[in-house]
Order: C-alpha cells, then sequence, then structure tokens
C-alpha cells in the first residue's frame, strides 16, 4: 500500500513501535463500538518520527518523536491528528513511551479528575496486571489509597511488587464477600471498572453507598445495566464513564492538566519508562490471541521492520 498522507490538521508518523490494547481485540470480534466492519486498517495507538504535517498544524514539527493515537497504527506510517500526540519523554525509546497516551492517562485521569482520589482513599482496580492496571496501582498508591487489585493467580506478584496492598483472585474468591471483608462493610471509595459483565454488577455492589464512584473504562466481558431505580433505592452510588478519545474531544482542558501531571510523574520517578512485551508486527494476531486470553501482563507492542 501507498505511504498514506497527512491531511489537514494532521501528522505522518513512521512507526517505531504500536501499542496493543483490549480495544484491538475487540474490533476483531466486532464489539467496539462503531465498528468498523473489516477488512479494516488495525491499531490505535504508536510511537514514531514525524515525517511529515499537514495544513493547519502548528506546535509538531517534522523531526520529532511523538507519542499518539491514530486509526491504522498496525503499519509501518499512521497519520494521526496532531492534537492527539504528545512528545516521547526525552531518553525513552519508542516502545518505553506506549501507554503514556492511553494507558497512564485513562488511568490517572480515571482516578483524579474524574474519581476525585485524595489520600487515605480504598480504590479497587480491576485487571490490575495490564496496562491501565499497572499505571492505576503506581498512582493511587502514589496518591496515598489504599489499592485493592484483581489478578489472576499467576500474576499476584507482579501486582503486589507494584505496591498493590491487597490482591484477590477473581477466580477463585468471592470478590463481593472479600471486599466487604477488607473494608469492614464500608465499600471503596473508587473503582476503575474495565471488564463488563458480572464483574460490573459487583462492583456496583462494593462501592461505597451515597459517595463511592465506579468509573466505566472498557467492556471486555460484555454489556452490564444499571437502573434508574436501582441508583435511587438500592445502589446509590455514582457511575462514570470514560473514553479517552472522547475526554480528549469534549474535554480537552481536563486532558492537557492530565498529561502536564503525567510530566510531574515522569520528572518524579513514580513513571517509569514502559517495558512492554514487543512482538514483530506479523505477529499481530498472536498477540491479540494470548491478550484476549488472558495470558500477557503488562503493555504489549508490535514493532515493524522498517526498510529504507
Amino acid at each position: 500500500m501507498a505511504v498514506p498522507q497527512a491531511g489537514a490538521g494532521d501528522v505522518l508518523v513512521k512507526v517505531g513501535a504500536a501499542g496493543v490494547n483490549f480495544a484491538d481485540v475487540m474490533q476483531t470480534r466486532g464489539t467496539y463500538d462503531g465498528g468498523p466492519r473489516p477488512p479494516y486498517l488495525a491499531g490505535f495507538e504508536a510511537a514514531g518520527e514525524v515525517v511529515a504535517v499537514g495544513d493547519g498544524v502548528t506546535g509538531v514539527a517534522t523531526g520529532e518523536r511523538v507519542i499518539g493515537t491514530g486509526y491504522g497504527a498496525f503499519a509501518e506510517y499512521v497519520v494521526m491528528p496532531a492534537d492527539a500526540v504528545v512528545p516521547v519523554p526525552a531518553g525513552w525509546k519508542d516502545e518505553e513511551a506506549l501507554g503514556l497516551v492511553l494507558n497512564w492517562a485513562t488511568a490517572l485521569a480515571s482516578l483524579r479528575p474524574l474519581g476525585g482520589l485524595t489520600e487515605g482513599d480504598t480504590v479497587l482496580i480491576h485487571a490490575a496486571a495490564g496496562g491501565v492496571g499497572q499505571a492505576a496501582v503506581r498512582i493511587a498508591k502514589h496518591y496515598g489509597a489504599t489499592v485493592i487489585a484483581t489478578a489472576s493467580a499467576s500474576k499476584h506478584d507482579v501486582v503486589r511488587r507494584l505496591g498493590a496492598d491487597h490482591v484477590i483472585d477473581y477466580k477463585t474468591v468471592d470478590l463481593v464477600a472479600e471486599v466487604r471483608r477488607l473494608t469492614g462493610g464500608r465499600g471503596v471509595d473508587i473503582v476503575l471498572e474495565s471488564v463488563g459483565g458480572e464483574t460490573f454488577r459487583q462492583s456496583i455492589e462494593v462501592a461505597r453507598r451515597v459517595t463511592g464512584k465506579v468509573v466505566v473504562i472498557g467492556a471486555a466481558s460484555g454489556e452490564a445495566t444499571i437502573s434508574n431505580w436501582e441508583l435511587n433505592f438500592k445502589h446509590p452510588i455514582h457511575v462514570i464513564g470514560q473514553h479517552l478519545t472522547t475526554l480528549i474531544q469534549h474535554a480537552p482542558e481536563m486532558f492537557a492538566d492530565v498529561m502536564s501531571e503525567l510530566d510531574r510523574l515522569i520528572a518524579g520517578g513514580v513513571y517509569p519508562p514502559g517495558r512492554p512485551t514487543v512482538y514483530d508486527l506479523g505477529d499481530g494476531p498472536k498477540a491479540l490471541a494470548e491478550l484476549e486470553s488472558r495470558a500477557t501482563v503488562g503493555k504489549l507492542a508490535l514493532r515493524p521492520s522498517l526498510e529504507d
């Protein structure tokens, strides 16, 4: 295929590394909002060198290394909106920057401006061994929270090393009963909910009445619902939806504040360079299958083989 062209407001990036996210799995299964219908160009996230800029672009120049989001990232070149990219932190490799805009920004926006995280809060983080989950554990601990995390048993040591206070095997433990025990029946202040299905219902059950917040960032296991009647009488809590692309479009000031806060976390060593598991681009199907089967830990990346 021909190298794509940067349109007005866009940048063309020569991909050094592309991030693999569960949304990519959802696209292959046809469960991601808005499609797409196959055949399509896969991938949302990439880091690399800007090789061209479109009309009207300011603040981003050719030769700069950036990390951002744009459709068709599983490729040698990808077009991204200029307002959806940020510089790769100084001294970091492209693959080390993956997750900055998607995983870490999602976790920080969910916990801080939306979740209102403060010192002393108790936070429940689902899928804590994944890209967003690991970021969320680090962030919550940095700001003084008690962290209850869920992960399969083989990943507990990883999550504990990140600072989680309690780790629950969601496959073998009654999640609702255990969280109530750990919180003395009070419930948690914030739930970072990425799983959906029955786990969403469990998250509703364990959120603290009246002030507890369930921030929904994914639906990996399918849809779930809560009614206005339940919110009124049975589960008087806050349910907050969070989708980063929508946040960037409709709350750009919040996104800018989140990225500024991430700069401070990087400078303070709270957010270290990432260490993703890297696959060749041709092994993309294998990476997606392993992610879907929950066989992976942390961030996954694809590296294209570029020829000059």
